[in-house]
């Protein structure tokens, strides 16, 4: 069992001894911490917090725990029930919230469960006022409020709906064109709160639904990261009912993959490139991934006249460089997508929306529309180091072997190569390097993958 504290939350499994897994204790006193955060930063007012959950069977006892404490310390809330991570971004400047905890642990399987911290606009905190958090977790220093100042909890149960009347406000979202286009899409929501979210924002477009797992009961009927190995139900529906594509989100509904016409996957990286390739054709600019995003990113943001950035790995860098550069679209290739006209943060509501509108102005299959973006393979792989290596020392000796080519050390080691490229970070949490690459065909990527294994072998020899 598993306890993770970051700058971006705090996560863990659900049960077992207090300090070690994601206990009612636990959840309190990092509840308390933000809570106790926001007061240290405010200008004497009554705060107010938005809180919402995905459905995770855990998810009501650990929202009531920490509506409870931050109303313990004085804070209103606003309770948004079953939401999504994009939903309660989107919640808390139009609530005028201080802040927002969303209670989701993304794609992990349901024996996790995790608080993530947001800001007054909306979006993830940053370093800074994570690492303050988390110290004032450590110290427990904590003062709460009196019987007549407790917050109160105010409860909005329809704020999906108030999400999807934001998303269809949006000038490149043409409902009236997707509706006319008569398209049928598959649903996989994995019995979590996309099963409310992308159903409706579907139908309020005219479009036919076919709903698989979408029963928000917290009860996932596969892995739910939405990697091809744990969606053969969805390709396969897609097939029988005849679909024009499928869609596919995690548990919080800020990830997004989509199956083509044939049952086959279009492919996570490629959600964001699609998204960008429609948003830049109507509005040139900029765009930004990560540094482990497909290279196909810059190859569509380049045809179009824009200039393409990558940002060290985590939303709060992406969004951060996305502002630093006017970036209009941007996101990670594990199929978010950020696009600023909505707000700063992975939102799948508005990557199905840019989605559908595209599909339905060009007339072409999903297959078709894949085999017009250069093609590009990745291979992820990790070497496990020994206790105690310098891994700083180890990355350092790969750079200076590659010194003569385009290498980036914003996040560990990326190197870019004419026709690919290698990605080498160390983890902050166990003695392992990660190593992604990718090419122009999967046994190329895979070889070069193993041959960096090979070299960083070769140096610590």
């Amino acid at each position: 069992m598993t306890l993770i504290k970051s700058i971006s939350g705090i996560r863990g499994t659900i049960g077992g001894k207090t300090g070690e897994n994601l206990t009612p204790v636990d959840t309190v006193k990092f509840a308390a911490a933000y809570g106790t955060w926001l007061k240290a930063n405010s200008e004497d007012k009554k705060l107010k917090v938005v809180v919402g959950r995905d459905a995770r069977i855990s998810g009501k006892m650990i929202q009531e725990l920490t509506m409870n404490t931050l109303t313990g310390l004085g804070i209103d809330v606003v309770d948004l029930g079953l939401s999504t991570t994009p939903t309660v971004e989107v919640a808390v400047p139009l609530e005028k919230a201080d802040g927002g905890i969303i209670l989701t642990a993304s794609h992990n399987p349901k024996q996790w469960n995790a608080l993530k911290l947001l800001n007054s606009k909306g979006e993830f905190l940053d370093g800074k006022a994570g690492s303050k958090i988390l110290q004032i977790a450590e110290e427990e220093s904590f003062q709460f409020a009196d019987v007549d100042a407790l917050g109160k909890i105010t409860i909005i149960e329809d704020y999906i709906e108030k999400h999807i009347d934001e998303v269809l406000k949006l000038k490149l979202v043409d409902r009236d064109k997707v509706a006319s286009a008569k398209l049928k899409v598959a649903v996989d929501a994995v019995n979590s709160t996309g099963g409310i979210a992308i159903p409706a924002l579907l139908k309020r477009m005219g479009v036919e639904v076919i709903e698989l797992y979408c029963e928000p009961n917290g009860h996932f009927p596969h892995n739910p990261e939405p990697l091809k190995e744990h969606l053969g139900d969805i390709c396969e529906l897609v097939k029988k009912e005849k679909a024009d594509f499928g869609i596919v989100v995690d548990p919080d509904v800020d990830r997004l993959a989509f199956i083509d016409e044939n049952g086959e996957m279009f492919g996570e990286e490629y959600t964001l490139v699609t998204c960008a390739d429609y948003v830049l054709s109507k509005t040139p600019g900029n765009t930004v991934s990560n540094l482990s995003s497909s290279r196909a990113l810059r190859d569509v943001t380049e045809k179009h006249g824009g200039s393409y950035e990558a940002s060290a790995v985590g939303e709060v860098n992406v969004v951060q460089l996305m502002k630093d550069n006017n970036a209009i679209i941007g996101g990670e290739g594990n199929g978010g997508i950020i696009y600023p006209e909505a707000h700063y943060g992975r939102d799948s509501l508005v990557g199905s929306a840019l989605f559908l509108t595209y599909l339905a102005e060009n007339g072409k299959k999903v297959s078709e529309l894949r085999s017009e973006y250069p093609s590009y393979f990745m291979s992820k792989n990790k070497i496990e180091l020994t206790p105690g290596l310098d891994v700083d020392g180890i990355l350092k000796s790969v750079e200076k072997r590659h010194e003569k080519e385009e290498i980036s050390t914003v996040d560990g080691v990326k190197i870019d190569f004419p026709e690919n490229w290698v990605h080498l970070r160390k983890s902050n949490t166990e003695p392992i390097i990660r190593i992604y690459t990718e090419a122009k065909s999967q046994q190329e990527a895979d070889e070069l993958a193993q041959k960096m294994i090979r070299e960083i072998q070769d140096i610590i020899t």
